[in-house]
């Protein structure tokens, strides 16, 4: 497929909220650390892009560089709003990244299953490569998982599709076969709290009592507490690390 790769340029944030805002469930957008994503296209412009064809969006990524001195297998806990904060005060500390980490590949809805996934992903590495990084870690979620939100994120990477042994989930698979490595689960890689009222707006359900919900889309339960008007999402995510140099 001959794509042409654009970054860098005015309104890409825009360009780009046309094809995710309407991938994620309306919860997954209300995460705190994410409230400035604007500032990616701000300070980091180079490492954000989309595939074009014809005029037309195919899949788009966002990355920021950080600077990471330890084992992998020391990788944290939170995941994606761990990569998120790092990167900006490894900028604002002055610390020279060493590493690119991957915050978000997404696929035009008109164009799934076409195997674009791959292909955003492979320029994310190029994109690491040409800048000189040995490695890009990513947090990834495993979507197929919010099929399935009462078992454990650690026994759900584990399964395997009979008829090859691979992974299960099919996001895994993607990174898998592109050489990446599977470091471990990050079990706490988004935190989102709000109001009782705000999740019964995110989610269009109604909670007349306080316990765990399974909300559509959610790859955890989301626990819902009416004495104390708090609902709260933790999400798990998976480290996987390539290797591009």
């Amino acid at each position: 497929m001959h794509y042409k790769v654009i970054r860098d340029f005015p309104d890409h944030l825009t360009l780009q909220d046309e094809i995710t805002l309407d991938l994620w469930p309306e919860f997954m957008l209300q995460d705190p650390v994410a409230n400035n994503w604007f500032q990616l296209f701000d300070y980091f412009p180079e490492f954000q892009f989309s595939l074009e064809v014809d005029g037309e969006i195919l899949g788009t990524a966002n990355s920021i560089p950080i600077y990471w001195d330890q084992d992998f297998s020391e990788l944290p806990e939170e995941g994606w709003d761990w990569v998120y904060k790092k990167g900006f005060k490894d900028r604002e500390a002055n610390k020279k990244p060493n590493i690119l980490a991957g915050l978000q590949i997404a696929v035009n809805k008109n164009h799934q299953g076409r195997g674009i996934s791959s292909l955003v992903l492979k320029e994310m590495l190029e994109i690491a490569r040409d800048n000189g990084f040995e490695n890009v870690v990513i947090p990834i979620r495993p979507g197929m998982k919010s099929k399935y939100p009462l078992v454990s994120i650690d026994d759900y990477i584990n399964w395997q599709r009979d008829k090859d042994k691979q992974p299960f989930d099919p996001w895994l698979r993607v990174h898998l076969r592109a050489g990446g490595e599977l470091i471990k689960v990050c079990h706490k890689a988004m935190y989102i709290p709000g109001s009782v009222e705000e999740w019964e707006k995110w989610t269009g359900l109604k909670f007349m009592q306080s316990g765990d919900y399974i909300i559509e889309g959610a790859l955890n339960p989301v626990r819902i507490d009416l004495e104390d008007d708090l609902g709260e999402y933790i999400e798990p995510n998976v480290w996987i690390r390539h290797k591009v140099i």
